[in-house]
């Protein structure tokens, strides 16, 4: 029988000083006006397991970089019902500082990453600042502990974590970002994370301003499509949008956990139009 899925998005953070030419690697209409940045971790279940996408930051990490966070990713799968101490399988869909924090509260996890991106991640591309600045030295070193303890479990190209659950090396953003592929009640959903920011950067065509390789991201895009049940099935990696498309998880949490297993509100072609 083939296994199906709830997907959860649960914000923990946001930027709200961004601007849309911030954004962008190219000029784009409305450079100054704000483009707010969500950030979030997934969680994926059924009554089998539950598998949890990125691990976000701290507030360590938070006051470093000169972010705020609303609680932490622990704190927000507590929230369902999900102790991370206990959960086996996390997805790491890159090491950019803002999804490769926190694993210490996964301590009993097996993490999935694109070996490629460990090889970005500790190899040459770390002596270009405009690379190495999105990288924390201590994520990447914790997870190279983790490794030693033959926690890691390394993909290339594309890969099954659980029946019904895959990843997809989808590089540009980073030399081995990965995307996940669910099954869900409403046909298989394409968590894209970072290989597309925001809807508009993969509608539009056009890369966020932190891109390893234009060209690879370019043709990353060209995978959603054929990984995804459509385009409503595809979900940008830091998109406010997102919590406004979906329906909560939780009543009393507001809009901070939406569910993705559900049809949205609005179509995508309707938004952009």
């Amino acid at each position: 029988m083939e296994e199906v899925y709830e997907i959860h998005a649960l914000r923990y953070g946001s930027n709200q000083n961004r601007t849309r030419q911030e954004n962008f690697l190219e000029t784009v209409d409305d450079h100054d006006s704000a483009m707010p940045l969500d950030y979030f971790v997934w969680l994926i279940r059924n009554e089998n397991r539950a598998v949890v996408v990125d691990t976000g930051f701290d507030h360590i990490e938070a006051k470093k970089r000169g972010r705020t966070i609303s609680a932490l990713p622990s704190e927000r799968l507590a929230q369902l019902g999900i102790d991370s101490k206990r959960v086996e399988d996390v997805i790491i869909t890159h090491l950019h500082y803002d999804h490769a924090g926190t694993l210490k509260d996964f301590p009993n996890a097996r993490f999935h990453l694109q070996e490629t991106e460990m090889q970005f991640a500790t190899g040459p591309w770390m002596l270009e600042d405009a690379e190495r600045f999105a990288y924390s030295a201590d994520h990447v070193a914790e997870l190279i502990h983790c490794l030693f303890a033959k926690r890691v479990r390394f993909h290339q190209q594309d890969g099954e974590v659980a029946p019904g659950i895959t990843v997809h090396r989808m590089s540009g953003h980073t030399m081995g970002m990965q995307s996940v592929r669910v099954r869900t009640r409403r046909g298989w959903v394409l968590l894209a994370s970072d290989a597309s920011h925001y809807y508009e950067h993969w509608v539009k065509r056009i890369p966020f301003s932190i891109c390893w390789s234009q060209e690879a991201l370019l043709s990353s895009y060209h995978q959603f499509e054929k990984l995804a049940e459509s385009e409503d099935h595809v979900i940008p990696g830091h998109d406010p949008l997102v919590r406004q498309l979906y329906l909560p998880s939780l009543k009393e949490a507001g809009d901070e956990l939406v569910r993705l297993d559900l049809e949205p509100k609005q179509s995508l072609r309707d938004l952009f139009s």
